[in-house]
């Protein structure tokens, strides 16, 4: 079973080469290795143009979704995963899960337990953080509970569900979980098979207006005729909450113009009929 890695970068080439050593270093072999850069400025497409091995595809600077649908729409394998170019792959992470695929011919999204790195030190995960598996929508509203860094997922759903949304600067990832978790169950494995670096400035989930993406995903879900109306009542209830702390957030920082149409929106969707 042969996998498509593709690695979004943009100005990091000496994280991206340990990136990239990281795959390089996969017990399971049967790989294509796809870097997409994205408008980088720094020494990324002199080092990466010509070696030996992988497919370079640079592209002008137009966010991390589209460098990702770049790499998807220019891979062959059935099974595509992806790594951030400022995370690391542990040496088993495609052969421990290429085997979960086998052992399991119905599950098409597959991720794993983080070791989480911050400014250098580890650290453990928030109980919210907490990574599962199964039947996991209505656990994936709050936050985005799997990361890109970690998934393996099959074509099939990227040509069910759709690419990643072009349109988000961030929360990408989030969007695509609740566009495809009421639909396709998720595998987990319990060992932890990435390193998730994180406390960088240039992180986009470091982000303020992260929660303005979320709710427009929110929305997309709320308005989505298939699904179940118990996802309905979740996503519901969440988008109320979501747009008045929205709302007072704008107000106390005097955006006024914002915080109005938080507020109507907030009407909107407290007298909501599902």
């Amino acid at each position: 079973m042969k996998i498509s890695v593709i690695i979004p970068t943009y100005n990091r080439l000496e994280k991206l080469k340990r990136a990239v050593d990281s795959v390089l270093s996969q017990t399971y072999k049967d790989f294509e290795l796809i870097i997409v850069d994205d408008g980088s400025t720094d020494n990324t497409r002199t080092f990466f143009e010509n070696f030996d091995g992988i497919k370079y595809i640079y592209q002008e600077n137009k966010g991390v979704s589209s460098a990702r649908n770049t790499g998807i729409n220019a891979s062959s394998a059935e099974w595509l995963a992806f790594l951030d170019s400022d995370d690391e792959w542990l040496p088993k992470k495609l052969e421990m899960q290429i085997d979960f695929a086998k052992a399991n011919e119905n599950i098409k999204i597959i991720h794993s337990n983080e070791i989480w790195i911050r400014n250098g030190v580890r650290v453990n995960e928030m109980n919210k953080h907490k990574k599962l598996g199964g039947w996991i929508y209505q656990k994936s509203l709050p936050l985005c509970l799997i990361s890109p860094s970690a998934v393996m997922i099959n074509r099939i759903v990227f040509n069910d569900k759709g690419l990643f949304d072009e349109e988000y600067p961030y929360a990408e990832d989030y969007d695509l979980w609740l566009r495809v978790t009421p639909y396709y169950e998720v595998g987990f494995i319990e060992t932890p098979l990435i390193k998730k670096y994180g406390g960088d400035a240039d992180q986009l989930s470091r982000n303020w207006g992260l929660d303005l993406y979320r709710v427009k995903s929110l929305e997309k879900m709320i308005n989505n005729t298939d699904l179940d109306i118990g996802d309905k009542e979740k996503t519901l209830k969440l988008i109320i909450k979501k747009l008045r702390i929205l709302e007072k957030g704008y107000r106390k920082h005097d955006r006024i113009e914002l915080a109005d149409e938080f507020k109507e929106k907030f009407n909107y969707y407290s007298n909501y009929e599902l």
